[in-house]
């Protein structure tokens, strides 16, 4: 049985902030900004754009791209963060209800920014074990660029984070844009070097943890994670990637394009260089900063936009995420046979 992606939606606000305003916010030299962590420009929400909101904001585009309405759709994924307008909340139904989808049911799900590639694999699972569910949409948002403070060079890394909502219809039967095979790695060895320290159990909220901003994100051991991470984040990327492709009966050099996350430019074009790739196989997004698991997204739009992506090619998805997680789907785009 088949399962396709019938459609996509993506929303940006319509803010930004140059790398040059990061740059005098961090007190970093632009070239470093711009070039080394490759940030031109980022989306900053605006006041209306909450995080469910962008997802409901995208869904609604991937649903008017699909010729649908919300009473097609028989199961609603949330993939946005879980910094969102309220806590302890379940943001998948205010999306369902949202779009009419009324006679679904949904829940939300989260592996920071590998949460795309974590829902595509569990929806695919979904779809093919039960026979109430036959379209399935994926939606969310991501504002994590409000927990960064700029002048905490602890976070330089994550001075990227942006805004944004995005979607994906998928549908069983649907023979267009295959969902093939996923493969996801993560290590708890690192689950407590990144988080927002403020606001759970350990370290409830107070006027005191207010004032020392440890309401936003923070790194525990910034030296000793880079040490312990960088070259297994690298060999991770490559491992999903491999893993993925080999699942799905391809291999490196049947690639045609990579939805890959934003990241350091030095990192993307490791990436790219090691699977025998490079830059017209990707787009970096320099324009956009990373908007945690809306990235692949937003890549994949972008890329049908510029025909970067024809019928019969093979996309790969990946993404990582805090924590640490790892993740690469492939898809077999359009129609194969088109292409034969």
């Amino acid at each position: 049985m088949t399962i396709g992606i019938v459609s996509s939606g993506v929303y940006i606000p319509d803010s930004y902030i140059t790398g040059i305003e990061i740059a005098e916010k961090a007190g970093l030299p632009v070239d470093v900004v711009e070039t080394k962590l490759g940030i031109k420009r980022k989306a900053v929400p605006g006041d209306e754009d909450h995080t469910c909101e962008m997802g409901i904001y995208a869904a609604e585009s991937a649903l008017k791209e699909a010729g649908m309405k919300g009473k097609d759709i028989d199961l609603v994924i949330y993939i946005g963060e879980e910094y969102k307008e309220y806590p302890l909340w379940t943001a998948a139904l205010k999306t369902q209800d949202a779009i009419g989808a009324h006679h679904a049911w949904g829940f939300d799900a989260a592996l920071r920014c590998g949460t795309t590639i974590m829902a595509l694999k569990l929806a695919k699972s979904l779809m093919l074990t039960d026979d109430e569910i036959t379209t399935v949409l994926l939606a969310g948002g991501y504002r994590n660029g409000d927990l960064i403070d700029y002048s905490n060079e602890r976070t330089r890394f994550m001075f990227n984070l942006g805004a944004g909502g995005g979607a994906l219809i998928l549908q069983k039967g649907y023979k267009k844009n295959r969902l093939m095979e996923s493969h996801i790695m993560t290590d708890g060895s690192f689950s407590e070097d990144v988080f927002v320290t403020a606001g759970g159990t350990k370290n409830p909220i107070t006027v005191r943890e207010l004032e020392l901003g440890t309401y936003r994100l923070d790194v525990n051991d910034p030296v000793g994670m880079k040490k312990r991470l960088e070259q297994k984040s690298m060999d991770n990327f490559l491992s999903v990637i491999r893993n993925s492709l080999y699942k799905s009966g391809k291999k490196e050099s049947d690639i045609d394009y990579v939805a890959m996350l934003h990241m350091k430019r030095s990192a993307h074009d490791y990436v790219l260089s090691e699977l025998g790739l490079t830059e017209e196989h990707s787009i970096y997004l320099e324009e956009y900063g990373h908007i945690g698991q809306i990235d692949q997204i937003l890549s994949l739009k972008l890329a049908e936009a510029q025909g970067k992506i024809k019928a019969g090619d093979v996309v790969v998805l990946v993404s990582a995420g805090i924590g640490y997680a790892w993740g690469a789907t492939t898809i077999i785009w359009g129609n194969e046979e088109e292409n034969l």
